[in-house]
């Protein structure tokens, strides 16, 4: 009886090691935030079994990843952006630095959880590492709104390093240090714009808010978006603010709308507040993407300028607005919509702004992903 007891102890003693083993060595645990537990874990098991679209998107990823391996930091002390409008060449070659480092670090931080690779974790930890120890400020006109829009890839690949195991305590402490006085500093500076640059640094609050645990922030910038989503989107859809941007107003409806819609994913993951259904006098945010993509479409029938830019137009920042609307499609089923994106999938958004960077891949859904 001894011996069996002994043998029974064993047993389960080797079962125990080999579980906590794979607890500790395979990324499984994700906090809230931009990825959620439930959607990392659905969309292992569609690699797995080779489905589509998401086996090509993982793909995708990976060659992201790879190329993202052989890029070097390009931190600064001062993140210095002069004015777009005032001074574009310079703008554009400022922003590249954290621009091109935020890209990598998150494609490599999801790479990592997906293959659980170590030299994925250790490269997106060498970019948020870089900026922790060599960023100290942002200055000029655009710092504040490029360091939220470009800077969210860094958080969301910091929200996916949690349980790196080589994530050392340390380097984990003057990254925290660089979000709380750094990266949310600026996002704060700007969250009461009532257009585009507000929704961008909202976006950046609550992701920072949810890597430090800040959920009282999270609650305050949730009834600020409530507060004025209506005063944004009008009764028949458009964005009351970006209309005004004369021949751009179409990309800069879009350049709301991708933040603001993410904000409200993260604020649902975190708090479970869902912020996707309000609706008042017939606005919404599912109307404001029905009109984006109409007027995207039909731009001679857009009233606010004549000739604007569509994305057939303007591709320099990117495949857009088919990345947000593909983000929705699950949220807001649409056969437009659908019928939109369905020719462009896997979709990827790879520069400039970082809300909807891998929507293929990382399907957005509430209702569970059973």
């Amino acid at each position: 009886m001894k011996i069996n007891f002994l043998r029974g102890l064993i047993k389960r003693t080797l079962m125990l090691t080999l579980i906590v083993f794979a607890m500790q060595s395979f990324a499984t645990e994700q906090p809230s935030g931009m990825h959620p537990k439930a959607q990392l874990d659905f969309v292992r098991k569609q690699i797995k079994a080779k489905k589509e679209p998401y086996l090509s998107a993982f793909k995708q990823l990976i060659q992201k990843a790879d190329s993202a391996l052989l890029v070097n930091n390009h931190a600064v002390e001062d993140f210095r952006v002069p004015g777009y409008y005032q001074q574009k060449a310079e703008h554009q070659s400022k922003s590249l630095a954290l621009q091109v480092d935020a890209f990598s670090a998150y494609s490599c931080a999801l790479a990592w959880q997906f293959t659980n690779k170590k030299v994925y974790a250790e490269k997106a930890l060498y970019f948020l590492s870089s900026w922790a120890t060599t960023n100290k400020a942002y200055s000029e006109l655009d710092g504040s709104l490029v360091m939220s829009y470009s800077g969210s890839a860094m958080l969301m690949a910091a929200e996916l390093l949690k349980p790196y195991s080589g994530w050392k305590a340390d380097d984990k402490a003057l990254f925290t240090n660089w979000v709380k006085n750094v990266f949310i500093k600026a996002a704060h500076s700007i969250r009461y714009r009532n257009n585009n640059s507000g929704d961008w640094s909202r976006l950046a609050t609550v992701l920072g808010d949810c890597f430090i645990g800040d959920v009282a922030d999270i609650k305050k910038t949730t009834e600020m978006i409530k507060a004025d989503l209506f005063n944004k989107i009008a009764p028949d859809g458009h964005m009351v603010e970006e209309v005004k941007r004369q021949g751009n107003g179409i990309w800069y409806t879009y350049f709301s709308l991708a933040p603001l819609t993410a904000s409200m994913w993260v604020i649902y993951n975190t708090t479970g507040d869902n912020l996707f259904t309000l609706e008042k006098d017939g606005s919404s945010v599912k109307k404001a993407l029905e009109r984006l993509l109409y007027y995207n479409q039909h731009p001679e029938e857009w009233i606010w300028f004549k000739n604007p830019v569509t994305s057939n137009t303007y591709t320099s920042v990117g495949f857009w607005p088919v990345n947000l609307l593909e983000a929705m499609h699950y949220i807001y089923p649409n056969d437009n919509f659908e019928a939109y994106i369905a020719p462009h999938r896997p979709i990827m958004y790879s520069k400039h702004d970082y809300a909807w960077t891998f929507p293929t891949l990382m399907p957005v859904k509430l209702n569970g992903y059973n």
